[in-house]
């Protein structure tokens, strides 16, 4: 039987191998405009991992249109970096493609040396905080003419197609759309004059590059903004695309101001596929779906019902390059799947860092960050099943050391189990695996339920030991801590302790918020209930809304900040903050809980002293450090790496990097 994942397909006179496509994705990595090293060596591996069309970018169409970080295709003198990217990636077995887009309202003017950013209409964004200029009919001529001579640059450059990106909330969409469009000449008003800007640049586009090569544009299926284009214009806007000079779309979704999450662990894999369907029922151009597409048994769904004819699978490709290889082989079970935590890819734009990946150290330093192998191998001892111990005890494997490991507890994971509990983040769990199963193909020995001592050590005779023990959560002097009704987080994570109706969380960080989260969605009706009253239309919409998301659990959460949630990544804050609010979850900042008794917990507020009648009290006030072998190890005469949080409290993230880090130092 055929596997659709890898049947050629064609997009004008360019034949794909297979229906894999790396959509463009902003990786942080130019300078000054020029492609650079890191941009080149990131995708001539994913080009070594067969997907079938890799485009970069986006790249810029004038100095408006984007940062310096960008790849710039505004000027000849970036033809020659360009050149040199495209040869990478076909040189490597892929096709390749560039992205165009121009950022309008969504550029800051600090990227702009103090420039106003433009856009249809002076209306501020939600994202930038800045109005922008409307653009002058001169002015909208221009962008659409540049437009057309950054893709002919693409096209000399000798990449095999174009992309133009036409959603995300960026210029395209924003003519586009009634939110951001409150033009009143030909470029406003009736969806028609709203196309207008956006069909002038691809047919502009057109003419620039030739009729044979492959034009394709990244559209919305749907913006998530209320009040702005419904998914039937969007269609429409597809059709006319379809009908015009486009040979592919590829469907996105949301704004970046959108309040629907998009990219993280919480959205279902394949959830936005019906967007795709919605559009492929009306062209009869190739479609390409989007979005939380993480593994091929998920990619070769779409296909096979027809959602699709390719599928986007960036993230994906950042966490494993050799995704693609490894699905044609049947070597599946060797994937290291992307659990959409945002926090390496995303999260880093924000701090303008380059691309990084959780599940994968090497993303983003392909160069400089490659795995030698050693010329005197020893027999290393890893301390720790958790993300640093699996990843430093792989890591020393790869590098040809002699490598075991043993755990304390009867599974490997650590804290991505606890990290996995909360509702839509069981992605975290599955990484755990991922690990695990890394560390079963490469036979690297396992021992569970093992308490590592003194005798352990001698037994294994090593001639380094890595420590990644982790850390035990904080019990703060509280009066009462230790009452019989106050519980760990970790506990109530593991469902190793039951809890009452009324819940105090003590601590809004993280796993505070985490905790409370995994709470109500314990409170309140399972899915698939919830799918069984609507279709049998039971109970009303609102009702049935109402049980998905909350129960009869009431929750509080006190912090001591003036801010919950302090050390979750940006990318998935808001939506977890979105979730506390519509679980009916009270937060409460800038409070000290001061006491416990057996009816409650008091607390000082604003100066004042206030109390709270709850049945629990679950303890999410931080962890510690939980690091006892070192010193043992020392006075033995070993040499010793510490990783994770046995050496620093952080993230998942800090975990793998640092194992990674500590198996290289040896």
């Amino acid at each position: 039987m055929k596997d659709p994942l890898f049947e050629p397909i064609a997009i004008n006179t360019l034949t794909l191998d297979n229906r894999i496509y790396l959509p463009a994705m902003h990786l942080g990595m130019g300078v000054d405009y020029e492609v650079t090293d890191p941009i080149v060596d990131f995708y001539a591996l994913r080009a070594r991992g067969g997907a079938g069309l890799i485009c970069v970018g986006f790249a810029t169409v004038d100095e408006l249109s984007g940062n310096t970080q960008n790849i710039g295709a505004h000027d000849d003198r970036f033809i020659p970096g360009l050149s040199r990217l495209a040869s990478a990636i076909k040189d490597n077995g892929s096709k390749g493609a560039v992205q165009l887009n121009h950022a309008g309202r969504y550029n800051f003017s600090f990227f702009l040396e103090g420039k106003q950013p433009v856009a249809p209409s002076a209306i501020a964004s939600r994202l930038t905080k800045e109005v922008p200029k409307e653009m002058s009919i001169q002015e909208i001529e221009q962008t659409i003419e540049r437009f057309a001579r950054a893709a002919l640059r693409v096209k000399q450059a000798g990449f095999d197609a174009v992309e133009i990106l036409s959603g995300t909330g960026y210029l395209i969409s924003e003519f586009l759309s009634p939110l951001t469009n409150h033009r009143t000449d030909a470029y406003g008003g009736s969806l028609e004059n709203r196309m207008r800007f956006g069909l002038q640049v691809m047919d502009a586009v057109r003419e620039a590059v030739g009729i044979e090569f492959p034009l394709i544009v990244r559209m919305n299926g749907n913006d998530f903004m209320p009040g702005g284009n419904t998914r039937e214009e969007l269609k429409t806007y597809a059709k006319a695309l379809a009908q015009g000079p486009v040979d592919a779309l590829c469907i996105n979704v949301g704004w970046h101001e959108a309040r629907v999450p998009q990219i993280v662990a919480q959205v279902p894999r394949g959830a936005f596929s019906y967007l795709a369907a919605g559009i492929k029922e009306q062209v009869d151009i190739p479609v390409i779906a989007s979005h939380r597409i993480n593994d091929p048994d998920t990619a070769r769904n779409l296909l096979a019902k027809g959602h699709c004819d390719m599928v986007a699978m960036g993230r994906s490709l950042i966490a494993d390059p050799m995704l693609p290889r490894k699905a044609k082989q049947g070597r599946e079970n060797e994937i290291v799947h992307c659990i959409a935590c945002a926090q390496g890819c995303f999260d880093n734009l924000f701090k303008l860092k380059q691309v990084e990946c959780l599940c994968n150290p090497l993303a983003g330093h392909e160069s400089t960050r490659v795995v030698k192998k050693t010329s005197s191998p020893k027999n290393i001892l890893v301390v720790g099943g958790g993300p640093a111990g699996m990843t430093a005890a792989l890591t020393a494997h790869r590098r040809g050391h002699r490598v075991v490991l043993h755990e304390k507890s009867g599974r490997l994971g650590g804290q991505l189990h606890l990290a996995a509990a909360p509702p839509g983040r069981e992605e975290f769990a599955g990484f755990a695996g991922d690990l695990a199963n890394q560390l079963t193909l490469e036979k690297i020995p396992v021992v569970l339920n093992s308490k590592v001592d003194q005798t352990v050590i001698r037994e294994n005779a090593p001639d380094a030991v890595i420590l990644a023990t982790g850390a035990v959560p904080v019990k703060p002097p509280v009066p009462g801590i230790d009452l019989p009704h106050v519980v760990q987080a970790w506990d109530v994570l593991e469902n190793r302790v039951a809890v009452g109706n009324r819940v105090a969380v003590i601590g809004g960080n993280a796993v505070g918020v985490e905790t409370a989260l995994f709470l109500a969605e314990k409170g309140s009706m399972p899915a698939d209930v919830v799918k069984f009253l609507l279709v049998n239309q039971a109970e009303d919409p609102e009702t049935l809304y109402t049980m998905a998301v909350a129960g009869n659990t009431r929750i509080f959460v006190f912090e001591m900040m003036d801010k919950i949630g302090k050390d979750i990544g940006k990318s998935t804050k808001w939506g977890m903050l979105q979730d506390l609010g519509r679980c009916g979850i009270e937060t409460m900042t800038s409070a000290t809980v001061t006491g416990i008794s057996d009816t409650g917990v008091t607390f000082d507020r604003g100066g004042k002293s206030e109390a709270l009648a709850v049945d629990t009290v679950v303890v999410a006030a931080g962890s510690v450090s939980h690091n006892p072998l070192e010193d043992l190890v020392r006075s033995m005469g070993i040499a010793c790496e510490t990783a994770g949080d046995a050496a620093r409290v952080g993230t998942a993230f800090d975990a793998v990097h640092q194992g990674f880090a500590a198996a290289n130092r040896i």
